[in-house]
Order: structure tokens, then sequence, then C-alpha cells
């Protein structure tokens, strides 16, 4: 199921994984959204457990074949 227009939040987070350096662990990519004053890490990481849940992410943090199709729509969408 495509994310809704106005699941703004999870599509960053997949943006972020999709965009992430080879090296940056999940912990650091979702302190960098954090830094960044998007949401807290525990909103973070509950939002994490949600895309999990619906078969965006993988519970080591890896985008799934369906998250990397939204990831790449979220990049799309955010460009200007």
């Amino acid at each position: 199921m495509p994310l809704r227009e106005d699941d703004i939040e999870k599509k960053v987070i997949l943006l972020k994984l999709l965009l992430r350096e080879s090296d940056e662990t999940l912990e650091e990519a979702l302190n960098a959204l954090v830094e960044t004053k998007m949401a807290t890490l525990e909103h973070l990481k509950e939002l994490l457990k949600q895309l999990q849940e619906e078969g965006y992410v993988t519970s080591d943090g890896n985008l799934t074949l369906i998250g990397e199709v939204e990831a790449k729509k979220a990049k799309q969408e955010f460009t200007l």
C-alpha cells in the first residue's frame, strides 16, 4: 500500500535510508534527522517500527523493494 500524501515524516525517513552513506548506521541516520528538529528520536523510532510493519523497511533497517520505490517517489516529490 503506497504511503499517503500526508505521510511526510515517513517519506523523509525512507529518503534518508535511501541516501545514507554505506558506513552510516541506522541509529546515525535517525540521529541526523533528530538534528534537523524534524522529530524526537522516540517518534522517529515509532515511525520506523510502523514502516517495518508495513513492509517498507527490514528489521535491520534496510529498505525493502517497495521501500526503495517509495523512497525514490519521495525524492522526486521533494525535488524542486
